[in-house]
């Protein structure tokens, strides 16, 4: 489990709140714990816990605003403090951009930021897209960090043994159909999710684009978007739900499309050691090999097929 420190000005407190809204998934999966100074109960020494939660974590979170940069505490002595440790690798620093403000010529500005391209999440048409991003990477963050943990070399035996070397050991795995499925219905969830939270945003746009979101079952999903500016319509129906594909996630580029019917896959594959994801779009003519890919990679790219076919682009 990741321990994360956050760091924030008092002023972003309802930035705190939404931040640990989405992350309750994480939290409630054991994947991630954070702290921050509300943690401390009456009559505790605040300097003093402060210091020894900074200790055990190993993740920091800096809720960056134009009042965190005001605030001495905020950036002087915790955000300091944490480079030193992210400096001799103890610690990751992890600036995740609240308001837009001059974070860039800090010393946040040579890491990489949360949201994507460090873009201020009061800026983003739905908050809500920009959260889920922050959440995205800080999974793929700590995922990274526990490999790391378990791949860290065994220690040197001293004596008769010294000279072995120290050897990095990654365990082969043999998954069954019941794990496949449940990553299949995982990423289902997930990918499902990045739709839904991305109709949502691109409802705001503009008036000329109108977007719909229809979950057909658990298993199944299709969206709407219309885009008025060139009277052009896109569809896209994911499902997970159909025996004939049982294995596979199945897309089409048509509304409420017939179980059995599809223009590509998401592939469910496995190497020795994890499951992953393959997507193989038949539009393109060819499957993508065998590049392995996320749920969330999986979405953007699907998402990314689908608007273009309404004559709508995004960065």
């Amino acid at each position: 489990m990741a321990k994360a420190f956050i760091s924030y000005s008092h002023r972003d407190e309802r930035a705190l709140e939404r931040l640990h809204t989405h992350l309750a998934t994480m939290t409630r999966e054991g994947t991630i714990s954070t702290w921050y100074d509300r943690e401390i109960l009456a009559g505790g020494e605040i300097d003093h816990e402060i210091a020894s939660s900074f200790a055990k974590s190993d993740l920091f979170l800096a809720l960056v605003s134009p009042d965190f940069l005001a605030s001495r505490y905020c950036y002087e002595q915790e955000m300091k403090s944490a480079l030193e440790r992210h400096a001799d690798g103890t610690m990751r620093v992890v600036p995740v951009i609240l308001e837009p403000c001059d974070w860039r010529s800090t010393p946040l500005g040579k890491l990489k930021a949360i949201p994507k391209d460090g873009r201020a999440i009061s800026t983003w048409t739905n908050e809500n897209v920009a959260y889920l991003d922050v959440v995205t990477e800080l999974r793929r963050i700590t995922a990274e960090q526990q490999t790391s943990k378990s791949e860290e070399p065994l220690p040197k035996i001293q004596g008769e043994r010294a000279r072995a070397e120290t050897r990095t050991y990654r365990i082969k795995k043999k998954f069954d159909s019941i794990d496949r499925d449940d990553f299949r219905r995982e990423s289902f969830a997930k990918i499902q999710q990045f739709f839904h939270a991305s109709v949502d945003e691109l409802n705001q746009v503009s008036e000329l684009i109108r977007a719909r979101f229809e979950k057909i079952n658990e298993l199944a999903f299709t969206c709407t978007a219309l885009n008025k500016a060139n009277n052009r319509e896109a569809n896209i129906t994911l499902r997970a739900d159909t025996e004939l594909f049982a294995s596979n996630i199945a897309f089409s580029f048509s509304r409420r499309a017939a179980p059995g019917t599809a223009n590509g896959f998401v592939h469910i594959d496995a190497d020795d050691y994890e499951l992953y994801l393959r997507l193989d779009d038949f539009s393109r003519g060819q499957a993508q090999g065998d590049k392995a890919a996320t749920a969330e990679e999986v979405a953007d790219a699907l998402w990314r097929k689908f608007t273009s076919n309404a004559g709508i682009d995004h960065e």
